[in-house]
């Protein structure tokens, strides 16, 4: 049962992100570098925040539990701003390399997209994000042990996989709109991600009440979903074109887009 709960959790935690890699990304190289220096830059905002949490908690009484649920929520608070932060100075670095690429080119364009940079460094985003909220848990699924056996909830697991595919594709999302904000210095775009961001993460501290922290979190993932495929150049007329292809002709119009 344990196997079955691992693979099940694992298989809708990353499946869809390991789905968008194989068949947007792993083909060509040039995506595979920024969705890899994407996850790396998420990285380092992790490493930061989390060193700036863990100072403030050995500096502060750990009898305390109001002020170390403070520390809790000023942490997450901290981080999103930090990977904020970073995201924005991934979009500088990948801007001024996509102007390398066009001076050197023969015909002085470059050979990836502003939007389409946006969609791999927010899925690297989203991929590292998820590996570090998924893989302790997939961990304990292993057992030994029997969820929910003093009272917890037993959803533990499936909630956690789903909150992790939700968290996985949102970076994705975020990263097309705050790409395309800062390309138009559409600042209040920027915001919007900053804050939407922040409601998300802020909502897992209602966690274990799981069906007050699930529910909004995918109702911003689909409302972001929307937002992020106009943003890329999508279309009413995209989409029925879409629907009317079949087979690896979805793959060629998804790359397509920008």
């Amino acid at each position: 049962m344990t196997l079955a709960v691992f693979f099940g959790c694992a298989f809708i935690a990353f499946g869809p992100a390991f789905a968008l890699f194989i068949f947007t990304i792993a083909k060509d190289p040039l995506r595979v570098i920024i969705l890899i220096a994407g996850a790396f830059f998420w990285l380092l905002s992790l490493l930061l925040s989390s060193l700036v949490w863990f100072i403030a908690v050995k500096a502060s009484n750990a009898e305390d539990t109001s002020l170390q649920r403070g520390l809790l929520i000023f942490g997450v608070i901290f981080s999103v701003l930090l990977q904020e932060v970073f995201r924005y100075t991934y979009y500088r670095l990948l801007r001024k390399a996509n102007e390398g690429l066009a001076a050197i080119s023969d015909d002085d364009s470059s050979t990836i997209s502003v939007q389409q940079m946006a969609y791999v460094a927010g899925l690297g985003f989203g991929i590292m994000s998820g590996a570090f909220s998924m893989i302790n848990i997939l961990s304990d699924s292993l057992g030994p042990g029997t969820v929910g056996i003093f009272g917890d909830s037993q959803y533990y697991f499936i909630t956690s996989a789903f909150m992790t595919l939700a968290i996985t594709l949102l970076h994705t999302f975020w990263g097309v709109v705050f790409f395309e904000g800062c390309e138009k210095s559409r600042w209040w775009v920027i915001g919007v991600v900053v804050m939407l961001h922040l409601v998300v993460s802020c909502l897992s501290l209602l966690n274990p009440l799981y069906s007050g922290s699930l529910p909004p979190v995918y109702v911003i993932m689909v409302l972001m979903a929307i937002w992020a495929f106009f943003s890329a150049g999508g279309s009413l007329s995209s989409i029925t074109q879409l629907c009317s292809r079949g087979g690896g002709q979805d793959i060629v119009l998804l790359n397509s887009v920008h």
